[in-house]
Parts: structure tokens; sequence; C-alpha cells
């Protein structure tokens, strides 16, 4: 019994080590496992964390995606309503060209119709005075005519009786011939004093 005894004291003897030895390696296990949980949910936190991040990552991604969607539409139309504003504009300029080229036709013409309008005042103006001045000769010559025409009544009113009798005396005739020539003095009196237009 002895050998039983010390084969169990020998058997203890090795397994208290070992028991120690298994209690101390249980307990750096345990806290290996502490750890590796501290770790885990560590890490578990860490990529709810990056989940979360990444999720809100991801709504910012999408928000930003329907904001540049809506800035590009807004460019968009912005280019649409600057190309339509620049062909109203060309079209407008293009029409002021128009009517500016037809004003200048129109002004052109008025210019010429103002030039052939004092051209022929001009010459209506030169007809006038000239008309003037025939008129003035002529009312002129009127007067000397209406004088030689009174020098001629007054001298055939101052005749007497006899001096008619010898103007139509057919022997000797020599009033006659004196009457002839102041007629011929008249005749030529007022033949000077014909208006010539």
């Amino acid at each position: 019994m002895r050998l039983l005894r010390l084969s169990s004291v020998v058997a203890l003897a090795l397994t208290v080590p070992s028991i120690a030895h298994a209690d101390q390696e249980s307990d750096r296990l345990r806290e290996a496992l502490r750890t590796a949980t501290a770790q885990a949910r560590a890490a578990e936190d860490q990529r709810a964390a990056l989940q979360a991040k990444l999720t809100s990552a991801e709504q910012e991604r999408d928000r930003l995606r329907k904001q540049s969607e809506a800035y590009r539409a807004q460019v968009k139309e912005a280019e649409q309503a600057y190309r339509q504003a620049v062909k109203d504009f060309n079209e407008r300029l293009a029409e002021r060209d128009d009517s500016l080229e037809k004003w200048k036709t129109a002004y052109g013409e008025a210019a010429g119709v103002a030039r052939a309008k004092d051209a022929e005042r001009a010459k209506f103006e030169a007809e006038a005075t000239a008309f003037k001045a025939s008129t003035k000769a002529c009312e002129a010559k009127n007067v000397q005519l209406v004088k030689t025409a009174n020098d001629v009544v007054t001298k055939y009113e101052a005749m007497d009786p006899f001096e008619k009798v010898l103007d139509h005396d057919p022997v000797f005739g020599l009033k006659r011939v004196e009457h002839q020539n102041a007629a011929q003095d008249f005749r030529d009196k007022i033949l000077e004093q014909k208006a010539k237009p």
C-alpha cells in the first residue's frame, strides 16, 4: 500500500503541477478569450460604425448624385434658354437690319424726290423770275404803246377839216404823203413795242 500511496503521492505530485499548469493555461485562455471577445466587440463596434459611415456616405452620394442631376438639368435648361435668347436676339437684329435697310431705301427715294422737287422748284423760280421780268418789260412796252396810240388819236383829232380834205386830195396829195409818213412812223413805234416771248 505504500506503493500505492507513493504512487498516489507521485501521481498527485505530478498532477498538482499539471493542475496548476492547467489552471494557468485556463486563466491564460480565459484572458485570451476575454481579449478576443473585447477585440471582437471592438471590431464589431468598428464594423457597425463603418457600416453607419458607409450608409451615411451612400446616402450622401445618392443625395449628391440627385443634386448633380438637378444641376445638370438646370445647366441644360440654362443652355437652352441661352440658345433661345441668342436666336431671338439674332432674329431681332436681322429684323432691325431689314427695317434699317428699308428706311435707308425709303430715305434715298425721299431724298431723290426732294432733290427733284428742289430742282423743279429752282426751275420754276427761274421761270417765274423770267416771267416777272418779261411782264415788267411788256407792261413798259404797253405803256409806250398806249402813249403812241394816244399820239395817233390826238393827231387825228387835231386835224382840221381842211387838212382832211387835203389828205384825200387826189390831185396833189401833198398832205397824204405826210400823213402816210406819220402813219408809218406810228406803225414802226407800235412794232417796236411788240412783246417778244
